[in-house]
């Protein structure tokens, strides 16, 4: 799981480099009127119109690709693995959390005290009592 991780981080990366590079080099809209009068774009390889075409779809298809690594990464960030059945095929039961003690020095003569430090304690445990005033 690691090594694909690291496989989609770096197609990510290459990705992104791509489409700042092949956006720092297309021309915006006004370089086309220089291009009528002689400008050195149109004796390029691809001529005028083409090298526009071929730099915008390589980017279109560089934007997808990283589009598509960035939701394949959300996806695996987000994956949890589910616990193990364990050797013998059954889930181990959840351990029991016994409840805090009420008052382990309380008399059992005492039956007033014992109420009330439970309900001291059911109190303590209510939303926003643990935080100092």
């Amino acid at each position: 799981m690691l090594y694909l991780k690291t496989l989609i981080i770096v197609v990510q990366l290459l990705s992104a480099l791509g489409v700042i590079g092949l956006v720092l080099l297309q021309h915006g809209k006004g370089a086309d009127m220089g291009a009528a009068f002689g400008s050195g774009a149109s004796g390029s390889l691809f001529g005028a119109s083409g090298s526009a075409n071929f730099l915008s779809r390589t980017t279109a298809v560089l934007a997808t690709v990283f589009f598509v690594s960035t939701l394949a990464l959300t996806y695996l960030g987000s994956y949890h693995a589910k616990p193990s059945a364990g050797v013998l095929g059954a889930s181990a039961p959840a351990p029991v959390v016994a409840s805090a003690p009420v008052a382990a020095s309380v008399s059992a003569a005492s039956n007033v005290s014992a109420t009330a430090a439970a309900s001291a304690a059911v109190a303590s445990s209510a939303p926003g009592n643990d935080v100092p005033k």
